[in-house]
């Protein structure tokens, strides 16, 4: 699914006042992180994860593989901020 321009500055502004749901920490995208970032997914489609690295462009490839990892599109990117958005097919 792809997402125009108009649902992601919705998914923005109802992000924006969202706490972190999830941190990536030292050992990175783990099998049960992305376990508990799916089961997280599923339970509020759009969530916030803080990525704990210092460099820009690791911070950017892990946001990037647990978006593959969840299946998750990632809507906006700030800093060590990373907002995920998944549909959840089962809710209205």
């Amino acid at each position: 699914m792809n997402l125009d321009n108009k649902k992601k500055r919705t998914l923005k502004s109802q992000a924006h006042h969202l706490k972190v749901m999830i941190q990536v920490g030292q050992h990175g995208v783990s099998e049960s992180l992305v376990t508990e970032a799916n089961n997280t997914l599923n339970t509020h489609e759009l969530i916030k994860v803080q990525v704990q690295s210092d460099d820009r462009d690791e911070r950017k490839a892990i946001a990037n593989m647990l978006a593959a990892k969840t299946h998750a599109h990632i809507i906006q990117h700030i800093g060590k901020t990373v907002v995920l958005y998944r549909e959840n097919k089962d809710k209205p």
